[in-house]
């Protein structure tokens, strides 16, 4: 097997096509695409149902954020540890689903409008909480998936 990029020779001694870089990784960019085409649409789904008012804290986003973070936790537990998946179910949903559901990014432009506007202390408590929420979440969700997926296991 020759690296990627490296020629190989056909039989005839005649230099071979090179090797993509992308050969095997179509499947997975493909998976990622559409988990993540999936968890956006879910996360902007959320917006209209819950929106949040000009200056106020951005709830919509916090819980967005917060219950992504709470099921990553569960579901690296399951597919780490209890079960055996497909190898495209962690860049699908994991990457995919729950890299677009979850935003960051919109964290980071939530906290810069409220500064900018003029709400410093909304901001700061923003900036703190979700940090705070979102690695909480997935600590506790990982400790309780330990505990009950594997005590189903024994």
């Amino acid at each position: 097997m020759t690296a990627p990029g490296q020629e190989r020779a056909d039989r005839a001694g005649m230099p071979a096509r090179q090797a993509s870089p992308w050969q095997g990784q179509g499947p997975v960019v493909a998976a990622v695409a559409l988990g993540g085409a999936t968890g956006a649409t879910a996360r902007y789904a959320a917006s209209p149902l819950w929106p949040s008012q000009a200056g106020g804290f951005p709830w919509t986003t916090f819980w967005v954020n917060v219950v992504g973070c709470t099921v990553i936790g569960v579901f690296m537990v399951a597919v780490t540890e209890v079960w055996a998946v497909h190898r495209l179910v962690r860049p699908f949903f994991g990457t995919g689903v729950l890299g677009g559901f979850t935003t960051f990014s919109t964290y980071a432009v939530d906290i810069q409008k409220l500064l900018d506007e003029g709400h410093p202390a909304t901001g700061l408590a923003y900036l703190a909480a979700t940090l705070l929420a979102a690695l909480a979440a997935v600590w506790l969700a990982m400790v309780a998936s330990r505990r009950a997926l594997v005590w189903k296991r024994r």
